[in-house]
């Protein structure tokens, strides 16, 4: 496993880090490295899939998904 050093972290960055920790039952280090986890991935994700995973269970509604009809084309510009 890596170790990574963090210098000069602002104060109140700590503070509220540590509140975050605290919240979550974690120690700082831990807290962290959800953090930096979950950013990591969510890189990948593409407007749609972040969407349906963050509302696609909301209130039990189920959103649905259509697969693609056919390759994508570039849209025409011209009138």
């Amino acid at each position: 496993m890596a170790t990574i050093i963090v210098r000069d972290l602002d104060d109140e960055l700590k503070a509220e880090l540590a509140a975050l920790a605290a919240a979550h039952g974690r120690s700082m280090e831990a807290e962290v490295r959800v953090i930096i986890g979950e950013a990591v991935r969510r890189r990948g994700r593409n407007l749609g899939v972040a969407l349906l995973e963050r509302f696609g269970e909301a209130g039990g509604v189920e959103l649905p998904t259509r697969p693609r009809a056919g390759s994508p084309r570039a849209a025409s510009l011209d009138e």
